[in-house]
């Protein structure tokens, strides 16, 4: 595999060989980490992140460390970036000091300023339009439970945002049918679903978007996400009044016929997702949790190191 980009800032402009080499690469990692030996020896990595967060920082942390590399976490305590120094200019002042940079910001663009800067690779770890990250952690999961995804479906259910976004490409990529269910006004971004619908002709993998849980097609995998994004201060009871007859659980999941379901978390409980069902041996969460890292540890071997090469010989 060779790395034809310098960024993971998103799966759009990847082929579908190169997406299916990285998962493959990603989970050879996961079971083999012996014989791969540490390639972030020596590296320095800056996390900046201009969101909380619980696994994306801990995952990020920890899969540096067992790959040998240090990670030097930078929080702006919930501010823009920008309104402190040009994001071109810390990636520009960072790239003196670090060899990768791994940011979760709150717009995309903060993201293509930062890389404008910057001389070494750039990571998105969630922005507002992709979460390219999560969405590898998922078919990493998925690989796993099926041993071949090609051709299976995935419902995803409820806002649509950036792990919508993520998990789609990412899916049509790999050769994963998607279903979309959103409430109305909670679609994904119509720029980002027209190239999704282009992406999916191009690779004779079928889409399709539905505002109604009527409509719900049978799916192998049905996933949701939490209704209100972070930062996000609409007040949860009028959220509910248009959500609630989304949420997830099992009742949907028999209608659907799903063997699994899936959840990038923080999850309420009861809310978008039943309890019951996130407890139940159904579910995927903890298994998507853990595989954070190793999607994480993937994606900087390939742009920090040539170790990936190892899978087309």
């Amino acid at each position: 595999m060779t790395n034809n980009t310098k960024n993971l800032l998103s799966f759009t402009d990847w082929e579908p060989e190169h997406a299916k080499l990285l998962l493959d690469f990603a989970i050879d990692l996961k079971q083999n980490p012996a014989e791969y030996g540490k390639p972030l020896a020596g590296k320095s990595i800056v996390a900046l992140f201009e969101k909380p967060s619980l696994r994306t920082r801990v995952s990020f942390d920890i899969g540096i460390h067992n790959l040998g590399g240090h990670m030097v976490y930078v929080d702006s305590q919930g501010q823009l970036m920008e309104k402190r120094e040009d994001p071109k200019d810390v990636g520009a002042n960072i790239s003196q000091w670090a060899q990768a940079i791994v940011a979760r910001v709150f717009s995309h663009n903060t993201l293509v300023a930062l890389s404008s800067g910057a001389s070494v690779p750039v990571v998105n770890a969630l922005c507002d339009k992709y979460h390219p990250c999560q969405a590898l952690a998922d078919y990493i999961t998925l690989q796993e439970c099926y041993g071949d995804i090609s051709g299976k479906t995935i419902a995803y259910i409820g806002d649509g945002n950036n792990v919508t976004h993520s998990l789609n490409i990412l899916g049509i990529l790999l050769g994963c049918h998607q279903v979309v269910i959103t409430p109305e006004n909670y679609e994904i971004d119509p720029r980002i679903k027209s190239d999704i619908v282009a992406l999916a002709d191009a690779n004779n993998v079928t889409i399709s978007f539905h505002q109604s849980l009527a409509e719900a097609p049978s799916a192998d995998v049905i996933y949701t996400d939490t209704w209100l994004s972070m930062g996000d201060d609409t007040p949860l009871e009028q959220i509910k009044t248009t959500f609630m007859p989304f949420q997830v659980n099992q009742a949907l999941m028999e209608h659907c016929k799903a063997d699994y379901v899936m959840h990038c978390q923080p999850a309420h409980r009861d809310l978008e997702i039943t309890g019951e069902l996130m407890d139940s041996p159904q579910s995927l969460l903890m298994q998507q949790a853990e595989n954070r890292m190793h999607a994480q540890n993937a994606i900087l071997c390939y742009l920090l190191s040539d170790i990936t090469n190892k899978l087309t010989k």
